[in-house]
C-alpha cells in the first residue's frame, strides 16, 4: 500500500475541526460516579502457571454496572516491594488471553495488569473471559456500531468505564505504587490508553500505539478498512442517521480525551496504516494536552506499526518515568 493520507509535514500541524460535544466533562463523570457505587471488589487469585521468573494473579473486579471483569496481573516473583505498574488495554476483538502471553512487562522489575475486554476475546490469541451482559438495538456486525442510538447506550461507555476501574483495580494490590502508574495499548487498546489518560488525572506516562478510535468523522471517510467501515456499512442501511450517529461517537473521540492529557505521552503511528489513518493519530497526538510528547512515525508500515521496534522505544522512552 503506497502513502495514501496527508503528507508528513501537514500531519505534523494537523488537527481536527470536529466539535467537542456538549456535556462531555459532565457525561463522563456521571459515568464514572455511577460506576463507583459499585464496589470496586478487586480479587487477586495466585495462579501456577510453572512460569518461575513471574507471579501471576487471575484478577476479577467490578466494572461498569458492577459487572464483573477479568485480567491479569503478573509481578516479579522476587518482589517484595510495592512496584510501578503498566495497566495495557488490548487490540479489537481481543481478550486478556493467557498469562504467559504477557511478559515483557514483568521482566523490566514492574508490576503488570492487562484487561480483559468485555463481550470480545475470540478474535485471536488466546481468547478472552469477560461477558458483556448489556443488550443493544440493531448493530452491523463488530463492536463499533453497538448501542450507538446514544452516549449513554454505546458500547465503548462500558468499555472505557472498565478501563478506569482496572487502573483502580491494579493500585488496590500491595506489590503495586499507586503513584506510579502507566497505561498503554496498541490499536483499539490505544484508543482505550487515550481515555484513560483523559479520564484518571494522576497517571505518569501515557503511550498509545496506533491508537484506534481517534477522529472518527475522518476515519470514516478516508479509509474503508474495518472495523471503522462498520460505521459506514451501519449508515449505509439507516439512512439519515448520520449526525445522530456522530453526536454519539463523539462523546469517545480520542481527540476530545487528548485535550485533557496530563501526563507525558508517547504516541506512535504508520504512514500506509489503513486500519487507523495517520492523520487521525495525529489529530489526537496535536490535541494532546501534556507538553511533554512524542510520536514515533513508521514511514512505510500499515497498522503492525514499530510492532518490536516500538516496545523498544517504550522501553527507552519509559526509563526516567516508571
Amino acid at each position: 500500500m503506497a502513502l495514501f493520507d496527508l503528507p508528513l509535514d501537514e500531519l505534523r500541524t494537523y488537527r481536527s475541526t470536529s466539535p467537542e460535544p456538549e456535556g462531555f466533562d459532565a457525561f463522563w463523570s456521571k459515568t464514572l460516579q455511577e460506576a463507583r457505587e459499585h464496589d470496586l471488589d478487586a480479587r487477586f487469585e495466585p495462579v501456577d502457571t510453572g512460569l518461575a521468573t513471574v507471579r501471576v494473579y487471575d484478577v476479577t473486579f467490578a466494572g461498569f454496572g458492577g459487572h464483573p471483569v477479568k485480567g491479569w496481573l503478573t509481578v516479579p516473583a522476587a518482589a517484595t516491594e510495592p512496584l510501578p505498574v503498566v495497566v495495557e488495554f488490548v487490540g479489537y476483538g481481543l481478550g486478556r488471553g493467557l498469562a504467559h502471553e504477557h511478559l515483557l512487562w514483568a521482566s523490566t522489575g514492574r508490576a503488570h495488569f492487562v484487561m480483559d475486554t468485555r463481550g470480545q476475546g475470540s478474535g485471536n490469541g488466546g481468547g478472552g473471559a469477560t461477558a458483556d451482559p448489556v443488550g443493544a438495538g440493531p448493530s452491523y456486525p463488530g463492536y463499533m456500531t453497538r448501542g450507538i442510538e446514544s452516549p449513554e447506550t454505546y458500547y465503548y461507555r462500558r468499555l472505557f468505564t472498565d478501563a478506569v476501574r482496572a487502573v483502580e483495580a491494579a493500585r488496590t494490590h500491595p506489590l503495586v505504587d499507586p503513584a506510579r502508574t502507566a497505561v498503554t495499548g496498541i490499536s483499539q487498546g490505544g484508543g482505550i490508553t487515550l481515555a484513560v489518560g483523559g479520564l484518571v488525572p494522576d497517571l505518569v506516562a501515557v503511550a498509545p500505539d496506533v491508537p484506534f478510535l481517534c477522529h472518527f468523522p475522518r476515519a470514516a471517510t478516508v479509509t474503508d478498512r474495518h472495523p471503522y467501515r462498520e460505521i459506514g456499512l451501519f449508515l449505509r442501511t439507516h439512512r439519515g442517521r448520520t449526525e445522530d450517529t456522530l453526536r454519539t461517537l463523539s462523546y469517545f473521540d480520542g481527540v476530545h480525551f487528548a485535550a485533557r492529557g496530563s501526563a507525558p505521552a508517547l504516541f506512535s503511528t504508520a504512514l500506509e496504516d489503513l486500519t487507523c489513518p495517520p492523520s487521525t493519530v495525529f489529530a489526537a497526538f496535536n490535541n494532546w494536552a501534556h507538553d511533554d510528547k512524542e510520536i514515533e512515525v513508521y514511514d512505510f508500515n500499515d497498522h503492525e506499526g514499530g510492532g518490536p521496534y516500538q516496545e523498544a522505544a517504550k522501553l527507552r522512552w519509559l526509563r526516567s518515568r516508571l
